[in-house]
């Protein structure tokens, strides 16, 4: 069903845009400038823009239409949800599940699997995308954030957006990484030669990535990773460019007799909760296959 919103500005407000998305905090800005791109919110009478600078006493009308039909199918898949509350679930994603559906993966996704529990997950612009704040890689392994609601959905990406959201990660690459902690910091875009790929490009968009050696095994090096920002394969491509391949990495590194894919995992992740600021903080034990090769590497 389709909804209206009417308001009156009391006095100069700027863009419509922020107006807009200060009276309605449940619904992200991108949404907000979309539905002023499809004629859907009108001033004083008249369809609008984005950049309309808001004056006092103007009338504005923003209609809601009806949510399309979604074209995922909730799949009863199996899921390790870590926590739960009325506004998140964190949940530990295995290796080999891609989060959303996309060209060439349309079912079988994270999504699917969550709309199958979990009804009604907030979309912030993107129908295939409901709750999702941030991804990863379809063979990373470890935890994800998922929004149950537009509220929680435009706190958490406003946390992610400020970097404020801990993200540590566990690293297996190839060689004996000296100096033993230190930062990676160089801009990442489309490889010019294989626009599958990323890669460390001139004019790429910043990019920087810690790392810490918590041990030498073999002849590998076994790494804690921080991330500061959060680029495509960003782990992945900054570790091959300094020369230390991630372990099993087919694309950008050298794939491993141990291994079925990237030795990479998402351990721990810290963020504030929506509801009350609290700061929350939740780990996870590496998964069996990579415990193994460990194992079979030492």
């Amino acid at each position: 069903m389709a909804k209206t919103h009417s308001f009156t500005a009391e006095s100069a407000a700027g863009r419509l845009d922020t107006y807009l998305a200060s009276r309605l905090p449940e619904m992200s800005r991108s949404y907000i400038q979309k539905l002023i791109g499809d004629g859907h919110v009108s001033v004083n009478g008249r369809p609008s823009k984005s950049g309309y600078q808001v004056a006092a006493g103007d009338d504005i009308v923003v209609n809601i239409p009806p949510p399309e039909p979604s074209p995922l199918q909730p799949e009863d898949i199996p899921l390790n949800v870590v926590y739960q509350d009325d506004d998140l679930l964190v949940i530990d994603k295995p290796a080999g599940m891609t989060v959303h559906p996309a060209p060439g993966s349309q079912s079988h996704t994270l999504v699917n699997a969550l709309l199958a529990r979990f009804k009604d997950l907030p979309s912030g612009g993107d129908m295939l995308r409901p709750g999702i704040v941030h991804r990863l890689d379809k063979d990373t392994s470890g935890l994800i954030i998922v929004a149950r609601n537009r509220r929680a959905l435009n706190k958490l990406a406003a946390q992610f957006k400020s970097r404020s959201v801990t993200k540590v990660y566990t690293a297996l690459v190839k060689g004996h990484l000296t100096p033993e902690s230190g930062f990676i910091d160089a801009p990442i875009g489309r490889d010019p030669q294989n626009r599958q790929r990323m890669a460390v490009v001139d004019g790429g968009r910043p990019a920087r990535t810690g790392y810490r050696v918590k041990k030498y095994i073999g002849d590998c090096s076994l790494l804690e990773i921080t991330l500061e920002t959060g680029r495509t394969h960003q782990i992945r491509v900054h570790l091959a460019a300094i020369g230390y391949p991630v372990v099993g990495d087919a694309t950008y590194g050298v794939r491993s007799p141990h291994l079925s894919r990237q030795f990479l995992h998402a351990s721990r992740l810290g963020f504030r909760l929506p509801s009350s600021n609290e700061y929350v903080e939740f780990d996870s034990p590496l998964p069996e296959d990579l415990a193994q090769a460990l194992d079979a590497i030492a």
